[in-house]
């Protein structure tokens, strides 16, 4: 595969012919009337031992995708805002039990979803904790190592399965210098038509600040975008 990286957008109101310019890091340079940014986004990772040893493994990113192979065993979610609370009670209904850690000392989630977890039986959360290992046996997660932020002591949670639920990161790191907009998460600001602050630049899926990163929605807006750059072609006269 001939896998070519971006490393500047200028705009049609930029360049002398009215087209789009994209320049490549070989030096190469794309013209173009409209160009879709669709790079999506990845999931952020803990960054400790044994994560990357052990992903597919027992550390998942995706409680819809991977949550039923772990019916009836121990697993734990890590993060406390919005997305790690709800996994966590997603996975409640599943599994043995749920352990829920998060560093700050509080959860993040909206209370309606605290409430939710903290009446189910088979969840326990752990604030104020710092994940520092993955532990296997070489072929699957076994437990999770975790630090006391308040005490500096040191615990293992036995498990199989852990869930890192954390955010997300766009992939616009090519963007950080350009004209394109990103806000300080590094998501390209869109409006209701998938139009950039660029002229001819659209953008559409999980970079993007459009709410609710899912699949199907993605692949909406990625219609969405398609339509709006037809459009400017044809409003533009190009």
């Amino acid at each position: 595969m001939n896998l070519q990286r971006v490393s500047k957008i200028t705009g049609a109101d930029q360049t002398a012919n009215g087209l789009v310019e994209v320049e490549l890091e070989n030096g190469a340079k794309l013209e173009s009337k409209t160009v879709i940014l669709s790079t999506g986004a990845r999931w952020r990772e803990m960054n400790v031992p044994g994560e990357a040893e052990y992903r597919t493994r027992g550390v998942a990113y995706c409680p819809h995708c991977d949550g039923p192979l772990f019916k009836g065993k121990r697993v734990a979610v890590i993060g406390g805002g919005n997305s790690g609370v709800e996994a966590a009670i997603d996975l409640a209904g599943i599994v043995e039990h749920v352990t829920l850690v998060e560093f700050d000392t509080k959860l993040r989630a909206d209370q309606v979803l605290q409430n939710k977890l903290n009446s189910l039986p088979n969840t326990t959360v752990i604030m104020n904790a710092l994940s520092t290992e993955v532990l296997g046996d070489g072929s699957q997660v076994t437990g999770l190592k975790y630090k006391d932020r308040a005490t500096d002591e040191e615990h293992v949670v036995e498990l199989a399965g852990i869930f890192v639920q954390i955010g997300l990161l766009p992939n616009t790191d090519f963007l950080k210098d350009s004209e394109v907009e990103l806000t300080n998460r590094g998501e390209i600001i869109v409006n209701d038509r998938n139009e950039t602050n660029v002229k001819g630049v659209f953008a559409a899926g999980d970079c993007t600040t459009v709410p609710y990163k899912q699949i199907i929605i993605a692949t909406g807006e990625g219609a969405k975008a398609s339509l709006s750059a037809f459009d400017y072609i044809i409003r533009s006269g190009q």
